[in-house]
């Protein structure tokens, strides 16, 4: 049960192409947000969509593929843990942000 504590798996478009980043150390990093959409009637029977985006990191080999073979539109499945970091922005106010860091990938075809 150990291996459910932080795990998450999300299928969704991409809406961007991904930020490909090189650090000095040989590392890579792909950043980049896909939209999952839930469909459902409300009490007064109309349909109604709720499109989340989620923030995803992907690192090194991952990245790779993603440099390679994913673009805008793409829709992908992955599974990682959530993360969350903290920053100052240039006022000094302390930001967050919540990521996902992908373990997994999966490639589900071209644009929707």
């Amino acid at each position: 049960m150990s291996s459910l504590n932080n795990k998450v798996q999300l299928i969704g478009n991409l809406g961007a192409n991904p930020e490909i980043i090189n650090l000095n150390d040989g590392k890579k990093i792909a950043k980049f947000s896909i939209a999952t959409t839930d469909r459902y009637k409300n009490k007064q029977g109309e349909q109604v969509s709720d499109t989340q985006w989620h923030n995803v990191v992907a690192w090194n080999k991952t990245a790779d593929i993603i440099e390679k073979y994913v673009e805008k539109g793409n829709k992908i499945g992955i599974e990682g843990k959530l993360t969350t970091r903290t920053w100052e922005d240039k006022e000094g106010n302390k930001r967050y942000t919540t990521e996902v860091i992908c373990s997994e990938l999966l490639m589900l075809g071209g644009k929707a």
